[in-house]
Parts: structure tokens; C-alpha cells; sequence
């Protein structure tokens, strides 16, 4: 995967370029369930990474006629914490490598982030209204 070009999904077999706007997302997923959100915000469930099932969010910037910066990828339940954060962490892996740097965070979990030419991954754990998993990719571009 060019991760300095776009996002690539398995299922539905999309290819996501950075930069687009709201219009080309649309174009993208004609046929495909996407959910406005709120302006600038939407998401859609996907399957990526050679298997990883999960929501995905695509956040535009501006959020009033933006461009896609920020892709992030969730779930709609977290009731094994443990068993969600290994396995992103072990799609993103396989897929982009050892990450780039890795701290010990909070909450028990690493926090780890990859540096490409033009984008970010990052993925954390911290405490809000208890632990929340965050796994993200920005594009710097």
C-alpha cells in the first residue's frame, strides 16, 4: 500500500486518495453504505488490512468544503480492550511494519506511531470516561 498516496479497502474493494473532497468520497462509495455524521465527518464499516473488520471514519479539513486529512478506524464495541488494541496493532504491522516509535502510555497500553513522507499512524489508549482506543492515520500533505 502507497499509504503517501491514499487508503486502500478490501471490502468494498475501494482505493481512497488523500485530498479528496466530500463530492469524491460520495463518488467513491456510490452503491457502498456511507453515513454522514456531521459536516465534514463520515463513516462507513469496512474490512481492511487483510482482515481487520472495523469502522472506519474519514474527517475532512476544513469541515466546510475540506479535503481528506484524517482516516480513523473504531469499533462499536470495545467489551475486550485487550483484544481490540492487539489486533489492530498486529494488522497495522503486518501491513506498514514495526512502528516508527512506541512509549509506554496509559491505561497499561504502548503508544505507537509510524512516520511515512507525508503521513502519520498512530495508535493510544488513554482515559476518557474510562480507556479509549485510538487508531488514526493524518495526512500532512
Amino acid at each position: 500500500m502507497t499509504i503517501n498516496k491514499g487508503f486502500k479497502l478490501d471490502q468494498p474493494d475501494i482505493f481512497i486518495p488523500w485530498d479528496i473532497d466530500e463530492i469524491q468520497l460520495k463518488e467513491l462509495f456510490k452503491g457502498q453504505k456511507l453515513t454522514s455524521v456531521t459536516a465534514g465527518y463520515y463513516t462507513t464499516e469496512s474490512e481492511l488490512l487483510g482482515g481487520l473488520i472495523c469502522k472506519i471514519g474519514f474527517h475532512f479539513e476544513p469541515r466546510t468544503n475540506g479535503r481528506l486529512k484524517e482516516l480513523e478506524f473504531f469499533r462499536a464495541n470495545y467489551s475486550d480492550q485487550m483484544q481490540s488494541y492487539d489486533e489492530f496493532q498486529r494488522h497495522f504491522e503486518l501491513t506498514f511494519g514495526k512502528p516508527t516509535r512506541t512509549n509506554m502510555g496509559s491505561e497499561g497500553f504502548e503508544d505507537h506511531s509510524w512516520n511515512f513522507d507525508k503521513v502519520q499512524i498512530m495508535h493510544f489508549i488513554f482515559d476518557r470516561f474510562g480507556p479509549e482506543e485510538h487508531m488514526r492515520i493524518k495526512y500532512n500533505g
